[in-house]
């Protein structure tokens, strides 16, 4: 019986210790919107694990939208995208995330991890190279080993190595540069400028995950090529529709050869089934209020530059993060553990981070400041931090 295996044994064993030990952070019952201030198990804390950077979850029009696709469309859209899943609204959808990408056309997939995995086990093959940063997603390591190219990793943002890599890499067919946006475990964000001039070099593709960046980079929230005012420079945009748009599902923006190829071809838009049309119509109107209110863009970088200021002051090491995006490295398990059951059991609501997710010896928690978090909220934050770091011998 499989329920027996040395694997599953093992870690329910694990399991069993953490929940005992009150050191399980988990699966824990949210009982309201991911907002600002989020119920959590009955109690009400600040919320610092929500992916929502700009507080769109409860917006009034956002809701509306999915309400009324229901209204017109069902639940569901009734099969594959290829076949009786195509709506108008999913059509439209597609066109808004190009507009918003600056790219020629999109495809929409039913998850960001199935997006990743689909594109690059599509566009790759054994003629073809992939070079990765070694902090991409695992999404995006998934998707390098089922595509049977050959593929690299580059030591983190780091572009001497890349080039390493690159030269001794003229051989392959074509060749891929694939790195986040922003480093969904470390808050910094990947070295674009030089990555591009690299590949100009070198003649590869740049494709750029901007699960964690859409909706935090930029003035207006467009992603890395605003970040860094070079627009053009990414050949295949990769984005989710659960983090800064609050939906389901994912995205690819880049030329339409390329685009057609995948929804033809790609195995995780054949043969997945199309999103809810209540979905697809929140990703469109939260497109739409992203840009109407460019307030929370403004805000967004006030409370990121507060938090992350603060902790900094405390004595915590914050990584190299710039954005909202907040690591607390740690390192040790244990006291890891400790700061989160202080914190958790003190107002606020974040998870640790722990191995095998990152690397040994760098266990840490994740925060994510939100633009509808108040100035009270930040400095209350930011109290319990300093208190719990005391407490637990960090600061």
């Amino acid at each position: 019986m499989l329920e027996k295996s040395e694997k599953i044994v093992l870690f329910k064993q694990r399991l069993k210790d953490a929940k005992e030990a009150n050191r399980y952070f988990y699966l824990r019952e949210i009982q309201s919107p991911s907002i600002g201030r989020v119920v959590v198990e009955g109690k009400e804390c600040i919320n610092l694990a929500s992916y929502g950077y700009l507080g769109l979850v409860d917006h009034p029009k956002i809701m509306k939208a999915a309400k009324d696709a229901i209204d017109k469309y069902g639940s569901g859209a009734g099969g594959v995208r290829l076949l009786a899943g195509t709506t108008s609204i999913h059509k439209k959808l597609e066109e808004k995330l190009a507009d918003f990408n600056k790219a020629e056309t999109a495809i929409l997939f039913s998850s960001g991890y199935v997006t990743n995995l689909s594109t690059i086990s599509c566009l790759t093959g054994p003629k073809d190279i992939i070079l990765m940063d070694k902090l991409d997603h695992a999404s995006i390591i998934d998707g390098c080993m089922l595509s049977g190219a050959r593929f690299k990793t580059y030591k983190h943002n780091n572009m001497e190595h890349l080039e390493r890599i690159l030269e001794k890499s003229k051989d392959y067919n074509n060749k891929i540069i694939i790195a986040d946006g922003v480093f969904s475990m470390e808050g910094d964000v990947a070295d674009l400028p030089n990555i591009r001039k690299l590949a100009d070099k070198y003649e590869a593709d740049v494709m750029i995950d901007e699960a964690h960046s859409l909706g935090l980079l930029g003035k207006t929230g467009r992603g890395i090529e605003q970040h860094f005012n070079i627009e053009g420079s990414v050949d295949i945009h990769m984005g989710t529709l659960s983090k800064t748009i609050p939906s389901v599902g994912g995205y690819i923006a880049a030329k339409k050869d390329l685009i057609d190829y995948l929804k033809h071809i790609s195995r995780g838009f054949v043969f997945s089934a199309s999103l809810p049309p209540s979905a697809v119509a929140a990703a469109l109107a939260s497109l739409e209020v992203m840009e109407e209110e460019t307030w929370r863009y403004e805000k967004l970088r006030e409370n990121t530059v507060m938090f992350n200021q603060g902790l900094i002051e405390m004595g915590y090491n914050i990584m190299n993060s710039e954005t909202a995006l907040v690591p607390v490295l740690i390192g040790d398990e244990e006291r890891t553990l400790e700061l989160a059951r202080f914190i958790n059991d003190n107002g606020l609501y974040a998870c640790p981070i722990l191995y095998p997710a990152i690397p040994k010896n760098t266990n840490r928690i994740r925060n994510h400041v939100m633009a509808t978090h108040s100035k009270e909220d930040i400095k209350k934050a930011l109290d319990v931090y300093y208190k719990g770091g005391k407490k637990v011998g960090i600061i």
